[in-house]
């Protein structure tokens, strides 16, 4: 009986979650006041780089921002720095990325895959900050990138490849005189929350509301399907657990940014 009352307590959460998530998608001044420059939500549209370490990163960990993105109509690019190409398949993850990202509504012409020889996909491979944030500077400049936005220096799983994107990017904030670019990180969470779905957006809400020391905004998901189609066009890593994942994860369903401060 006690866990009876605990499947239908959990089952009552995820539905009063997604049922959260679907308000937001339907009237949209329920919507992130990311990148909004007044009260009422209203935002210049701005040319957004997202910098990703592999292919499918853009699906699994960053999908409610783009979507949010997209939506309110700004120009997103995705740079990934290298062709994911571990298992001898870079070629095929390649053309993946580019699929997924047309279903997240990100063109092909903004989406630039990197393949670098000290950019290889792989744990114990350390890619440099110095020329990844070369990489990074030229395509803002390419571009007239105004917002960038990557993994935090966790970067959700502890992928070092994960990592070093984000030090290649703060290396890059560091070093660039471009005062006019912002860069934001994917708030890693801890594991009970990054498995919990749907139920993850009350305690990112709160914890957004309760931030009072650095700017923090929090992204809904307003077309999770999107998100696990996009997932499915990289046939290549669309595994079990993949699938798991997509579902279980609150990744799927929210993200929280965080500006990162240099």
């Amino acid at each position: 009986m006690e866990w009876f009352l605990v499947f239908v307590s959990v089952g009552v959460i995820w539905l009063a979650s997604l049922c959260k998530i679907l308000h937001v998608s339907f009237y949209p001044y329920g919507r992130t006041s990311f990148l909004s420059n007044d009260a009422a939500g209203s935002s210049q549209k701005r040319n957004v780089l997202l910098v990703i370490a592999h292919p499918d990163d853009e699906s699994m960990f960053f999908s409610p921002t783009i979507n949010q993105l997209t939506l309110a109509g700004h120009n997103v690019h995705i740079l990934c720095m290298s062709t994911g190409n571990a298992d001898g398949v870079g070629d095929v993850r390649k053309q993946e990325l580019y699929r997924a990202s047309a279903i997240l509504k990100v063109p092909l012409q903004k989406v630039t895959v990197v393949d670098h020889p000290d950019f290889q996909d792989g744990f114990g491979k350390i890619w440099n900050s110095s020329t990844l944030s070369k990489i990074v500077e030229k395509k803002i400049l390419d571009h007239a990138i105004e917002i960038i936005i990557t993994f935090d220096d966790y970067g959700v799983s502890g992928h070092c490849n994960h990592r070093d994107v984000h030090r290649g990017v703060r290396k890059f904030m560091l070093d660039t005189s471009l005062q006019e670019v912002e860069a934001w990180e994917l708030v890693s969470t801890n594991i009970i929350r990054k498995y919990s779905g749907p139920v993850d957006i009350w305690l990112s809400f709160l914890g957004a509301q309760n931030s009072h020391y650095e700017p923090i905004h929090c992204l809904l998901n307003v077309n999770p399907l999107r998100s696990y189609a996009a997932m499915s066009e990289h046939l290549s890593q669309w595994v079990w657990f993949r699938k798991l994942f997509v579902s279980f994860s609150s990744y799927t369903y929210v993200n929280t940014l965080r500006k990162i401060m240099v």
